[in-house]
């Protein structure tokens, strides 16, 4: 018996040892770029990982990353291009906020001191750059983009074997694509230019990562599948990788796939301290488990929401998604009572997050039968809408003024106006089909059209309903209540009119 306990007081520090030994981090994984510099050959090495960061929109740690290289080779211009670029978030935060443009000029401004010890190829990135926040005072930002699209052209047509060069050049490609443009034709010159990159460097994170933003539409989507399917494999190790995905699982009516994508992307941003990248997820972790029926997880996730404090509101990633995922739960299951004591987010919220608050209580109050308060909401939502327009924010302003249009339409179905009921929310549903979301949102609440399906329901005009579902289950397969609306209408015989 003594015996068997010095074994086991020898064996058990051993064995505590070894799952020490074993229990270590994974070694990091963030995909293979290589972006040759005329910097020192030792900084090589920790450059090119800085730019695989950038190139999974990992800012904070890719600038950590540059900021190293630039203190080892203070001649490295090349490295303050690279922290300017964490200041250059092209797909959602636009245009850069005064401190990121404040922020990235510096960079460019010692970038530029540094132009005769860089390489031609060196160069032509950095210039293109300052063309984004040179002269941000009076030049309009769409100007500055397209201006810095084009020098990406050009250094992309100058060297067609430098792939940063071509990769960067298909982001610039995206990050100005019309939304309004029906056929696509930035988004698919982009995929044009990754796909071949994609079969050549399938570890490179960048390529499948834009090719996913490329595909983030209905008539593209399941183009982007393959990158959707690869992403996550290049860069584990990076929270953004791990969700991107789901854009695509989204447009597809992927819903376990989605929700698959985004709970690892949690967790690895939770335990990353991203918070943006946390409530991204769970924007889309909700919309996913509501559209499967799932109303329980969803709520689980918005009770988590509830516990995180000090949120950024200004930051419209944070502020959109905290805003969002409650009013998501509330109106997706058509709890319009809840609907109309949504309280507006705290400032400083950006107005198109205030918007969804607002349209949120005219829903509620249209829905319950108060025209009268849902008019107030309809005209405070204009008054966003102005506020949008002459700041510039053309895409807001028409996303909100959609909102306007939804919640006049039920407030005239409420006051027993039912034919313009159906001509407003008609119009608002032909303007939505027109309008691509942006990537920080999985889409609109309860998409328009879908909405002028059920209130042709409610109407007892079946048969237009059932149009009014197909068309907005071709826009966003597998939602659960066009479905359920689609299903409802099969089952309705159409009245004595023919209706």
């Amino acid at each position: 018996m003594m015996r068997s306990a010095l074994i086991l007081a020898f064996v058990l520090p051993a064995l505590s040892v070894a799952q020490e030994l074993h229990n270590h981090p994974a070694p990091e994984k963030l995909g293979t770029v290589s972006f040759p510099t005329s910097c020192k050959p030792e900084v090589q090495e920790e450059f090119n990982r800085a730019v695989a960061l950038l190139h999974s929109f990992a800012y904070k740690d890719a600038g950590k990353g540059f900021d190293s290289v630039a203190q080892q080779d203070p001649d490295c211009a090349i490295a303050h291009w690279g922290n300017a670029m964490t200041h250059f978030h092209q797909l959602w935060d636009l245009p850069p906020s005064p401190a990121d443009t404040a922020a990235a000029q510096h960079e460019i401004d010692h970038a530029v001191t540094l132009l005769n010890r860089a390489s031609a190829r060196e160069r032509g990135f950095i210039r293109a750059l300052t063309l984004v926040f040179k002269d941000s005072s009076t030049i309009p930002y769409s100007t500055r983009a397209l201006n810095y699209q084009a020098a990406m052209h050009d250094l992309a047509v100058a060297t067609p074997r430098d792939v940063e060069a071509q990769v960067f050049y298909a982001l610039a490609l995206i990050s100005n694509a019309s939304p309004t443009d029906g056929q696509l034709r930035k988004q698919k010159q982009a995929a044009d230019l990754l796909e071949p990159l994609f079969q050549e460097l399938p570890d490179h994170p960048g390529i499948p990562h834009y090719l996913i933003h490329a595909c983030d539409n209905q008539q593209l989507a399941a183009r982007g599948l393959p990158a959707a399917r690869a992403y996550a494999g290049i860069a584990p190790s990076a929270p953004h990788a791990l969700h991107m995905p789901s854009h695509i699982f989204t447009r597809l009516g992927l819903w376990n796939d989605s929700i698959a994508s985004n709970l690892a992307a949690r967790s690895s941003a939770q335990h990353q301290g991203d918070t943006g990248e946390e409530l991204h997820a769970m924007d889309y972790l909700v919309y996913a488990y509501l559209q499967r029926g799932d109303d329980n997880s969803a709520a689980k996730v918005i009770q988590q929401l509830n516990t995180m404090e000090a949120l950024h509101m200004a930051d419209f990633k944070i502020g959109y998604a905290a805003t969002a995922m409650p009013i998501r739960y509330i109106v997706e299951r058509q709890k319009w009572n809840e609907a109309e004591k949504v309280a507006d987010p705290p400032p400083p919220a950006q107005p198109h997050v205030v918007a969804i608050a607002v349209w949120a209580r005219g829903m509620g109050s249209a829905r319950n039968g108060d025209a009268q308060a849902a008019d107030r909401e309809a005209q405070a939502l204009q008054r966003i809408e102005d506020r949008l327009r002459a700041s510039g924010n053309g895409y807001w302003a028409t996303q909100v003024d959609i909102m306007r249009r939804e919640v006049m339409a039920w407030s005239a179905q409420a006051a027993n106006q039912s034919t313009q009921a159906v001509a407003i929310l008609r119009s608002a549903a032909d303007d939505e089909d027109r309008i691509e979301k942006l990537p920080v949102t999985p889409g609109p609440i309860i998409p328009a059209r879908e909405q002028l399906g059920e209130l042709l329901l409610m109407q007892a005009n079946s048969e237009e309903a059932a149009k009014a579902f197909e068309t907005a289950l071709a826009n966003a397969p597998g939602r659960r209540g066009a479905l359920k609306g689609a299903r409802q209408a099969a089952l309705t015989p159409p009245t004595q009119d023919g209706r």
